[in-house]
């Protein structure tokens, strides 16, 4: 077997754990995640598993990374066309809730349940969620401040105050879509974003 070929496989397969491991995490938590179980899912030994990232947190790690790159493709990727400010402050809106109607996660935002696994403790896992939703939140206010810039929002929006909301919001959507399974959930979730939006 060539060099090129065996890195092409090593990849494949690294890439195939970390889907599994995403479905698995979105519905059970991220320590729903044990190294027998995936290798009995894909047919795999422990050790082969084990192999591709040295350690349970490791692959963690790897997973949020993951589920970031997902979410990126989900959400920020449809609304980035859109002009800055208030418009792409829309379109963000509507592809988080549109991302959340979908399903993408089989367990709901995956972020969201990975911050109420996480958030009472310590360690690079909690950081690295922590760090996704601190971008997360930063670009909402980005775009907010410049809406209130160009006057598409009250003059003295509070950016940070309006991001904050915004989370819960759709927190509140997944929450909702999730617990009690409520067809309505997109809906009021569209209402209330469209109402602190003005619109």
């Amino acid at each position: 077997m060539s060099p090129r070929k065996s890195v092409a496989e090593a990849l494949g397969t690294r890439s195939a754990i970390l889907d599994r491991s995403v479905a698995v995490a979105s519905v059970e938590g991220l320590e729903g995640l044990t190294i027998g179980r995936l290798a009995a899912e894909l047919g795999m030994s422990k050790s082969g598993v084990l192999g591709h990232f040295g350690s349970k947190e490791a692959l963690q790690l790897a997973v949020l990374d993951r589920a970031a790159d997902i979410f990126r493709a989900e959400v920020w990727e449809p609304a980035r066309p859109a002009g800055p400010g208030l418009p792409r402050l829309r379109a963000l809106c509507e592809a988080w809730i549109s991302y959340l109607e979908r399903g993408v996660f089989p367990g709901g935002c995956f972020f969201v349940a990975a911050a109420h696994e996480f958030d009472g403790r310590e360690g690079p896992v909690r950081d690295a969620v922590e760090a996704q939703f601190d971008a997360w939140r930063g670009r909402l206010c980005k775009e907010a401040r410049r809406a209130a810039a160009a006057g598409d929002l009250p003059a003295g929006t509070d950016a940070d105050q309006l991001a904050f909301e915004l989370l819960g919001l759709i927190m509140a959507m997944n929450h909702t879509l999730q617990l009690h399974r409520d067809p309505d959930a997109a809906a009021r979730a569209r209402r209330a974003v469209n109402a602190r939006l003005g619109g």
